[in-house]
């Protein structure tokens, strides 16, 4: 599970754990799937899509 951590300047950060990591890409397989893409063409397509990470609490 994600876990947004927070620093002295009042930035946060979001830490990944590997499922975290291995669930935002197989997201990204099966909305890319079939598809050869350059950079700018994936970016299109993903912002067109969200992706969420459930936070740990």
């Amino acid at each position: 599970m994600a876990k947004i951590i927070e620093n002295h300047i009042g930035r946060r950060m979001i830490r990944l754990s590997s499922d975290d990591i291995i669930m935002v890409v197989q997201q990204y397989q099966q909305i890319c799937r079939n598809r050869t893409l350059d950079f700018l063409s994936a970016k299109n397509m993903l912002e067109d899509n969200l992706l969420y990470l459930p936070e740990e609490v």
